[in-house]
């Protein structure tokens, strides 16, 4: 992305998977906002509708994927891999190889990757971290007359653009942003390491589309403002969801709950996506002032929805890995402990047990549960309504909840609005709702 860019293209950037990190760091390098392409969250339709509306104004698609190529939900079907959002989107796969302590090895695992799938096309392979140009040519070698995909080249272990990883996965392009030295270096290593005209010489055309907004637009209510809290300790958000507020009347109010002292004026609506409130804490809970204003506003029946670390601040405390309690929001009666294990992760399906600022009862949402703390006050789960009933992907049932006091709803689980286009207008309209009430 870095290297494209540098030469003038505009490069339209997107994720496979459920990732929040790595669509930061493209959107770093790029200019433009990464977006998901979710094999299991959303269906093929919204995939191929998303990316083509995306490329639009593109010169060029670079879709990262997700795993390895074939690694999707079970060991038996592609669904959910990046083999199958390429075969969707009808785009050659670049295969990166890790090189390292390999040679003619590299060769039958290249063959392998090429004839498992048949139907799925390959631009080139990239081996990474080689030790050296002698290795590379070992590679090279092994692969004439062995594969029939071209090498596009090889990149040499550097340890100066590795990007720092914690226990969510790597650091936020918040927290670790890519310096424009650093792009250079980037941009300087792809250049000397692989052969780009040439791979731009043989990538296909693909269909673009700027329709694809039109079918969710929603201009005729009045505007309503939700405030957005987006700092260090919350910048997991699909895009596609402020999107689809913001087509269904919502001014969308960015705020930071690490540094403001006061909520913005005239808010209808909060949404506290997930993130980093453990590392934060200290700051998060020395700002009570803005605490307690959410809290004021839960208890005065404004739409409130969180998600895993905005569900985190939404509560009542949040004790860290080392055990320091540090009180957040209130909204919801909850201590939040940090473990050094995951406490869970997956897919979910999340279906609604009652009518709520996120839906009507019986509808179902996708999404995905990732995080290392959960709650410690089991005996206050009898005294709160819980609306979710979830399943993971191969359908068994979760104990993953969502939690209502008044309108706010808090949860573990990151929903992609996409997955069900009513749940953006459900959320602008209880806000409007609120607003209406004066």
């Amino acid at each position: 992305m870095a290297a494209f860019s540098r030469q003038g293209l505009s490069v339209a950037p997107f994720k496979v998977g459920p990732d929040f990190i790595d669509p930061g760091h493209h959107s770093r390098i790029t200019g433009k906002i990464s977006r998901n392409l979710d094999g299991w969250m959303l269906p093929k339709e919204y995939n191929l509708a998303c990316f083509r509306k995306h490329c639009a104004n593109a010169d060029l698609a670079i879709v990262e994927g997700v795993m390895g190529l074939f690694d999707g939900y079970d060991g038996k079907t592609e669904a959910g891999s990046t083999a199958q959002m390429a075969k969707w989107t009808d785009l050659p796969v670049i295969l990166v190889v890790n090189a390292k302590s390999m040679a003619r090895s590299a060769a039958a695992l290249v063959q392998g990757f090429e004839r498992f799938d048949k139907k799925l096309s390959f631009a080139g392979v990239i081996f990474n971290n080689i030790g050296s140009e002698r290795h590379f040519e070992y590679l090279r070698e092994a692969l004439e007359n062995n594969v029939d995909m071209p090498c596009l080249g090889g990149i040499l272990r550097d340890k100066d653009i590795t990007i720092p990883e914690r226990h969510l996965g790597l650091v936020t392009d918040n927290d670790h942003p890519l310096s424009e030295k650093n792009k250079e270096k980037l941009a300087d290593l792809i250049e000397k390491s692989i052969d780009i005209q040439y791979l731009l010489n043989i990538l296909p055309n693909i269909p673009t589309d700027s329709g694809f907004d039109q079918k969710h637009l929603n201009i005729s209510k009045k505007y309503v403002n939700i405030g957005v809290a987006r700092d260090n300790a919350f910048c997991f958000y699909y895009q596609d969801n402020l999107d689809m507020l913001q087509k269904n009347g919502a001014n969308l109010v960015p705020f930071s709950p690490i540094k403001d002292k006061r909520l913005p004026e005239n808010l209808n609506g909060l949404y506290f996506g997930g993130g980093y409130p453990e590392l934060f804490a200290e700051k998060l809970s020395k700002n009570m002032e803005l605490a307690a204003q959410v809290r004021g506003k839960s208890i005065n029946g404004m739409p409130i929805y969180g998600e895993c670390g905005g569900f985190m601040y939404l509560c009542s405390k949040l004790y860290t890995y080392d055990g320091r309690e540090y009180p957040m929001s209130g909204c919801l009666p909850f201590t939040t402990r940090m473990f050094t294990k995951l406490k869970a992760l997956g897919y979910r399906e999340i279906s609604l047990s009652e009518d709520t600022i996120i839906g009507r009862a019986g509808e179902k949402i996708k999404g995905h549960e990732f995080h290392y703390s959960e709650t410690d006050d089991l005996l206050m789960e009898i005294k709160i309504d819980n609306i979710y009933k979830a399943a993971d992907r191969s359908g068994q049932k979760k104990k993953l909840k969502g939690y209502r006091i008044n309108n706010t709803l808090g949860s573990y689980c990151h929903l992609h609005f996409g997955s069900c286009p009513d749940t953006a207008e459900t959320f602008v309209d209880a806000c409007r709702a609120y607003k209406e009430q004066g």
